[in-house]
Order: structure tokens, then sequence, then C-alpha cells
């Protein structure tokens, strides 16, 4: 059975998009695979917002996904920042990978055009965290689908 793993930011309203380009199909691969779903806190770090806000957030998210048809029977849903491996995974994936290779990210530049405040460190840091997920999923024959 193949594995699918994709994830959301946390980080506004979903929208119709959000339900036909991800959340259904979520709901059917659920019963076709392997499948992984996670609100990705973490990478919603990089935008600023209110104490007690994200967790909020993120809660909501999850049991919108729910209440969507993710079934917790049948798939895996989880929030990023709950499982210490992610992140202990991206600081490796962080000191291995040079400061020229994360300078060359166009999430920095598009975010910080766009904002009056940018987490640098934080959107540095994006790359590698994808680079960890990419890690995870080739050590799990994994297939990421889009969000």
């Amino acid at each position: 059975m193949p594995r699918v793993f994709s994830g959301i930011q946390p980080t506004g309203d979903l929208h119709l998009g959000n339900l036909l380009g991800a959340i259904r199909n979520w709901v059917d691969d659920q019963h076709r695979a392997d499948s992984f779903y996670c609100v990705v806190d973490l990478h919603a770090l990089t935008i600023p917002g209110e104490p007690g806000q994200l967790g909020a957030q993120s809660l909501e998210l999850a049991q919108t996904l729910l209440a969507c048809g993710l079934d917790p029977e049948v798939c895996t849903l989880f929030v990023q920042s709950h499982v210490p491996e992610h992140t202990e995974l991206a600081w490796i994936m962080q000191c291995l990978t040079s400061f020229g290779e994360l300078r060359r990210m166009t999430q920095f530049k598009d975010k910080s055009d766009q904002q009056s405040f940018v987490s640098a460190r934080s959107l540095y840091a994006q790359p590698s965290k994808l680079g960890s997920r990419r890690d995870w999923e080739a050590r799990h024959h994994a297939i990421t689908r889009a969000r």
C-alpha cells in the first residue's frame, strides 16, 4: 500500500480552495493509502500572531479536518509541534545546510516583501524543514501531496 503525507498551515480560515484542492482528496486517499496528515503549526511561526492564537487555530483546524471526514481509525492526523522528532531532524538538517543554499529560498523573498515583520531565522530554516520531511518520506516510501 502506498504511503501519503500532506500538511496544512493553521494560518487562516479554510476556503473552497482548501476543500477542493486538498481536504476532499485527503478524505478519499485515506482509504487507498497509508495516510499521514499534519497541521503544520511550526511552519506557521513565520507569520506574526497574538499569543495563544496559533494553538487555538491548530486545534480548530484539526477539528475541522475530522469534521470533513478524516477518520483517525483509518489515517494518522497530528499537529507538527507535538512530534519532537520533527524538530530534532530539522535541527540536524539545518546544521548540514549552508547559508548560501538557504539564502536562495523564494519564500523568504516573497514573505519579506509582503509583511512589515518577518522572522528571518524561521524562513531561512524552511528548506531544512522541508528536507527533513523529504528524508522521512524517502525512508518510509511516502508520497507527498501538494497543499
